[in-house]
């Protein structure tokens, strides 16, 4: 037991050292630009005075953003996906995998579930003991399941998953923007030094910075794209390379609202938010529109069979909550309107025609 725990705690302390490595490099860029760029080779004050704020502008959004993705905690799946005491000792002691699903269908006839595993049956994680919320994944590495995982990134030491993947997309932009800022003013002093034009003590320091600066933009500029094409089809990493499984089967654009709200999913509605790490994202990481709970009328009470031979009790899917409702309520309500002035227009046309008819026959008579 002790050996283990030591183990743990050893490979605790290893997981920081990419943190502190970016850290270490932060630091010596803040000393190599502020100090030996611009107060010992710079000569122009206004440029000098300009090239320090932005930078330091740059500079405290990045590691405000950086210090939210590492130091706020992954969200959990809540205690209503747990499984009651009783259905959890009945759930342990079967050993036959066809009974213990018959107790999961029990359980999740209550819990607002759209998604299941690949073979149809409902997602438990045994290591955490609770029934997986929609897009909720079990992480290895912090050994807990997390709601709307991404990816565990090993440069944050941390889970980036609902509660902080505004502040990892953030991050990615204003480490880009911090790495541009340098690599573009920093260039004219590099190719003065690379030339011989100028000669001091922060030669290797400029030089350096600008190669360091330009092969983390190019790295950065990669992964911060890919997040932006993912933000916009409202998907994760781990639904980019294995699409969610509902009940019509797998659909990698099931949790696709349209381009706006899926923005809207993970920055929020309140555009003035959108570039400050606060969190803002819709929700409450628990439960998600589809598009499948528009488009298929029976989503409402889905009945949900794990296996084709087997008679399973009918599973009721809960409605939509507050928060899902919320991002469909617009449309719906412009659909409905639009009905509405259907009808009143037929039933307009009608009692015209009868009116007319009525005069005719009198006129007649």
């Amino acid at each position: 037991m002790a050996p283990t725990h030591v183990l743990r705690c050893c490979q605790r302390g290893l997981a920081w050292i990419p943190v502190i490595f970016i850290a270490l490099v932060v630091c010596w860029s803040y000393y190599a630009y502020v100090v030996e760029l611009c107060l010992y080779t710079i000569t122009m004050m206004g440029e000098r005075i300009v090239y320090l704020i932005f930078f330091h502008v740059s500079f405290v959004m990045f590691v405000w953003s950086y210090w939210k993705t590492i130091f706020t905690k992954p969200a959990n799946p809540s205690k209503e996906f747990c499984l009651p005491k009783a259905e959890k000792e009945r759930y342990e002691k079967e050993e036959r995998p066809e009974s213990q699903q018959e107790i999961l269908w029990r359980a999740a006839s209550t819990l607002p579930l759209y998604t299941r595993t690949g073979a149809g049956a409902i997602r438990y994680c045994d290591r955490c003991q609770v029934i997986k919320p929609d897009r909720c994944h079990h992480c290895s590495a912090c050994d807990m399941c997390v709601l709307k995982m991404d990816h565990h990134c090993p440069w944050v030491n941390n889970c980036v998953g609902f509660s902080n993947y505004k502040f990892f997309i953030l991050f990615l932009a204003y480490s880009l923007v911090y790495c541009l800022f340098i690599a573009a003013t920093v260039l004219q002093y590099f190719i003065k030094f690379w030339t011989n034009e100028l000669n001091n003590s922060a030669k290797f320091h400029v030089l350096f910075l600008f190669f360091v600066a330009a092969m983390f933009c190019i790295s950065i500029l990669s992964l911060f794209s890919y997040h932006l094409w993912l933000v916009g089809k409202n998907r994760s990493t781990i639904e980019a390379f294995r699409a969610p499984v509902f009940r019509t089967g797998s659909d990698k654009n099931g949790f696709s609202l349209g381009f706006r709200k899926n923005i809207a999913q993970v920055f929020g509605d309140q555009k003035q938010y959108w570039l400050l790490p606060i969190f803002t994202s819709q929700g409450d990481g628990l439960t998600f529109p589809t598009r499948l709970v528009n488009a298929d009328a029976e989503q409402a009470t889905v009945t949900l069979q794990p296996d084709s031979n087997k008679c399973v009790p009918e599973v009721s899917v809960s409605p939509l909550s507050e928060s899902q409702n919320r991002l469909l309520s617009n449309e719906q309500q412009a659909n409905n309107a639009e009905d509405h002035l259907a009808e009143n227009y037929v039933a307009e046309n009608f009692l015209k025609s009868a009116e007319s008819e009525t005069v005719t026959m009198e006129s007649e008579s």
